[in-house]
């Protein structure tokens, strides 16, 4: 029994890193790529707003997944560890093709796994997950194309923003790094839950302690990865200025906040992408930027690595015979 519970531990550490490594792409990574910021700071930064939001709305998210899918007498010891394994293996595959992945998407499936396996799944919960999912992604492409096209392209109509952008750039520059702080919050408030979630359910560990000894290793995991993950959503997709990857990390960073107060877990990386591809898709004339190989990649991984999570969690269980 000691030997799974360090077993659980570990693999509840990993997980807090691998989302770490997933999550500061879409936060710091315009600051970063626009050499506002070293990748010291950015990491410290991370790590000091992952754990505030983690501390202000990381407990709603927590009841979800530790017992708002499944009955919490079903989420025993052993069924919290495939859960977390599961989820973690698909995250980090996703995080070694270099795609960032959703770390909500990766945990709910697995715990999809286990519902399908007990043959018990709270329904409503799940389609209230879902109907989210789609909305509020949705929204974040719509709010970011009616702002940007406001924008862009530049003519006689908004010209006197430009102009104004050029006069205040130090305040720019200021505003682009307090959206990325409030992006980290944003994680924080929704993805700790991801690891804390199955081992509340399981009563291993009281939300509100499980999120304060996590959240840190989000920072460590942020620090781990190579450079090349946090310029993968702002570089590869759509070349985005200052400007607009601020108006992109407020919009979406809000619905995420949204979410957690009302205790969905929600991915960051769908919001940031949704919004993304709105500039995109205004930047080539109307041409939707899903005919980008990078944006294919990205829509092929966040399909398989949640299908991978709950295969494995399905499949485990199965053979354990928990």
């Amino acid at each position: 029994m000691a030997f799974n519970l360090l077993l659980l531990i570990g693999i509840a550490v990993f997980f807090a890193l691998n989302m770490g490594a997933s999550g500061i792409a879409p936060s710091f990574a315009a600051v970063f790529g626009g050499k506002l910021i070293s990748r010291r700071m950015a990491v410290i930064l991370f790590t000091i707003f992952v754990v505030l939001g983690a501390l202000t709305f990381g407990s709603r998210v927590t009841k979800t997944l530790s017992s708002g899918l499944i009955p919490r007498e079903l989420f025993t010891f052993n069924v919290a560890l495939i859960v977390l394994a599961s989820a973690v293996i698909s995250l980090f595959i996703a995080n070694l093709l270099k795609v960032p992945q959703s770390t909500s998407w990766v945990t709910v499936f697995s715990i999809l796994g286990a519902a399908a396996y007990f043959n018990s799944l709270n329904w409503a919960t799940m389609l209230r997950l879902v109907g989210m999912w789609f909305i509020l992604p949705l929204i974040a492409f719509v709010l970011t194309l009616l702002f940007f096209r406001a924008i862009y392209p530049p003519d006689f109509k908004n010209l006197w923003f430009y102009e104004k952008a050029h006069l205040y750039k130090k305040q720019i520059h200021f505003l682009a790094l307090v959206s990325s702080c409030y992006v980290a919050f944003a994680i924080g408030a929704n993805n700790v839950a991801n690891a804390v979630g199955p081992l509340a359910g399981a009563n291993l560990i009281e939300p509100l302690p499980g999120l304060l000894l996590l959240a840190p290793f989000f920072g460590l995991g942020g620090w781990a990865i190579n450079d090349r993950t946090m310029k993968t959503i702002g570089k590869e997709i759509v070349p985005l200025g200052l400007i607009t990857s601020t108006l992109i990390s407020f919009i979406t960073a809000t619905l995420l906040i949204f979410a957690s107060a009302i205790g969905i877990p929600q991915s960051l990386v769908q919001l940031n992408a949704l919004a993304i591809m709105a500039v995109g898709t205004i930047k080539h004339e109307h041409v939707l930027a899903v005919r980008q190989r990078a944006v294919q990649k990205t829509f092929l991984i966040w399909l398989f690595a949640p299908a991978l999570s709950g295969t494995l969690a399905f499949l485990l269980l199965t053979i354990g015979r928990v």
